[in-house]
Parts: structure tokens; C-alpha cells; sequence
């Protein structure tokens, strides 16, 4: 099945505690059924000092499940993700506006 979400999408969170933030994806892994999306879903994580880098904490931005993104449309609302055939291409469309993506 072709993916919905993918790399560099707007899309808006829609449950968790981080709900209504938007942000843009930034890495998918489909097996897991999750993403990571710039700004959303930190943790602070402590890292060590070394001889190269500084220690101390840094936000990182964790995994999302799939279920919980919608891809955001042209007016910067959430909404459902369609396939079609144009021409011979299949692309993918906002169920909102009807607009390609």
C-alpha cells in the first residue's frame, strides 16, 4: 500500500499530549508504524561529556505513531489523505479541498 504521510509533510498532531501542534516530518519508519516530527514529542536526553563534544542535556524529538498525524491542506486544517490517477500518475489528494498534495 502506498504511504499517506511521508518525509518532509506538514502535518498536525491530533491526540496525545502534545495535540494540535503541527510540525514536519522528518524521518518514517513504516514497519513500526511511527515518525518523527521536527518539534514534536521531545524528551531531554543527558549525554556524557567526552574529549569532543560538550555533555549535558539536549532535546530530542521521539517517535509519533502514524495514527495520531493528518496531513495538513492549503487552508492549514487536518485532513484525510486520497488516491488517484492523473493521467498516468497515481498521486495523493486532501479529502478536504481536493487539491494534489
Amino acid at each position: 500500500m502506498a504511504a499517506k504521510l511521508r518525509k518532509g509533510d506538514d502535518v498536525v498532531v491530533l491526540a496525545g499530549k502534545d495535540k494540535g501542534m503541527k510540525g514536519t516530518i522528518t524521518s518514517i519508519d513504516p514497519k513500526a508504524g511511527k515518525a518523527i516530527v521536527d518539534g514534536v514529542n521531545m524528551a531531554i536526553r543527558h549525554t556524557k561529556q567526552s574529549q569532543t563534544t560538550q555533555g549535558g542535556r539536549t532535546p530530542k524529538a521521539m517517535p509519533i505513531q502514524l495514527s495520531n498525524l493528518a496531513i495538513v491542506d492549503t487552508n492549514g486544517k487536518a485532513t484525510r489523505v486520497g488516491f488517484r490517477m492523473d493521467g498516468d500518475n497515481k498521486v495523493r489528494f486532501a479529502k478536504t479541498t481536493g487539491d494534489a498534495i
